[in-house]
């Protein structure tokens, strides 16, 4: 099998990639292990930027999206009994961001590929990516019980943390940073209108909570909690009386209780892989950092990343210069680099940390305050919550 682009991972940042190519008269083929079912329903990130927003629409994936997704002109976050609401739009020049869950993106992704017939293989394991340094990469693959080769003028590696990808750049060449949180997140779904029409993000002396939703019937909630906890010892009623506990605020109302209908826990971190590329092998997404939820990042700069290389793909097709793949990796890592900032900001700002002492929870506590009291600083949070320029 041969291609110009071959893509491991069917999640958004390979989907994406794939029909912006498309779009741009460029053939790929995408590899994903899983099958189409998982890749439909597993729960992953819910805020898009403006920017991936745009992006989506102006690829032809936005119209589920548009009709469907619920627009967010602010969040609001707690603390000290307190309660502040960051107006996105009035601190950003007309920004805002839209709550549409990774899954529903998938699932248009998907759908526009099947309908163009670009190759889309499910349960197609990539087994390892050779040849890199040459001019005739490839990634050999197991489908069907058959192995099989696919030779490819360049390989973009979208398969996330775990996957083959990242393995192909040789030790010596690469430099990793990391933080690992000393807590996680307990993730529920239920099916119960959300208690507040915008996100809410609280900073208690029990713990983190976080009140998001998916639908305007279903309810996205998390809190935080020790980094090696079960879900099995959170009986529905535990969480419920918690999250109350740390949303409380003097004059509110409780929260509308439903049925649970999924638990998980999510381990808090911060990961980048320097380079993003190694001679035709690219990284993007997962494959190349990851961030702690709390600032909503993780998706929108899997976005930044395949734009930027669809980008300099086309740049290659219509002027023959690798000007602009060569610049790929630092043009992403800035971009990552500001999120990673944002992101650990915010999960060090809003989280109570077992390792903390009095002071830092002061200084913690005067952040929240100065964004809540000057305009600047709430302009900072509000710019990079709606997302930073890709490029």
């Amino acid at each position: 099998m041969r291609t110009t682009v071959g893509i491991i991972g069917a999640g958004p940042a390979g989907l994406l990639l794939a029909r912006l190519l498309h779009n741009a008269g460029i053939d790929s083929v995408v590899l994903e292990s899983r099958d189409r079912a998982y890749v439909e329903r597993r729960q992953r990130a819910g805020i898009l930027e403006q920017g991936t927003a745009d992006v989506l629409r102006a690829a032809g994936a936005g119209e589920r999206m548009d009709r469907e997704g619920l627009r967010h002109d602010g969040i609001e976050l707690r603390f000290a009994g307190r309660r502040h609401r960051v107006d996105l739009p009035a601190l950003t020049g007309g920004k805002s961001v839209l709550v549409y869950a990774q899954t529903e993106v998938c699932k248009d992704l998907v759908a526009l590929r099947l309908k163009d017939g670009g190759p889309l293989l499910f349960e197609a394991e990539a087994l390892a990516v050779e040849g890199a340094e040459g001019d005739r990469p490839s990634v050999r693959f197991r489908h069907e019980g058959r192995e099989s080769v696919l030779e490819c003028d360049h390989v973009v590696g979208c398969d996330g943390f775990w996957g083959v990808a990242r393995r192909a750049v040789p030790a010596a060449l690469s430099q990793v940073f990391e933080r690992t949180y000393p807590f996680a997140w307990l993730g529920v779904l239920a099916d119960v209108a959300p208690s507040h029409d915008e996100l809410v993000y609280a900073r208690h002396e029990r713990g983190f909570a976080l009140l998001s939703m998916r639908s305007p019937a279903v309810s996205r909630l998390y809190l935080q909690v020790p980094a090696d906890t079960d879900p099995a010892a959170w009986p529905d009623e535990r969480i419920w009386d918690e999250l109350d506990r740390r949303l409380e605020i003097p004059g509110g109302r409780r929260l509308e209780r439903g049925p649970i209908t999924q638990k998980s826990v999510t381990p808090m971190r911060s990961y980048v892989h320097e380079p993003m590329r190694h001679g035709r092998l690219f990284l993007a997404g997962d494959a190349a950092h990851i961030v702690p939820p709390t600032g909503a990042k993780g998706l929108n700069l899997a976005v930044g990343d395949v734009v930027t290389l669809a980008r300099a793909l086309v740049h290659l097709r219509d002027t023959g210069s690798d000007e602009l793949l060569d610049a790929y990796s630092a043009t992403c890592l800035r971009r990552v680099w500001q999120a990673e900032r944002f992101s650990y900001d915010m999960t060090t700002m809003l989280h109570r940390s077992p390792e903390a002492d009095g002071f830092e929870e002061r200084l913690h506590l005067a952040r929240l305050d100065r964004i809540a009291t000057c305009r600047s600083a709430g302009a900072d949070l509000a710019e990079a919550y709606t997302g930073f320029p890709v490029g």
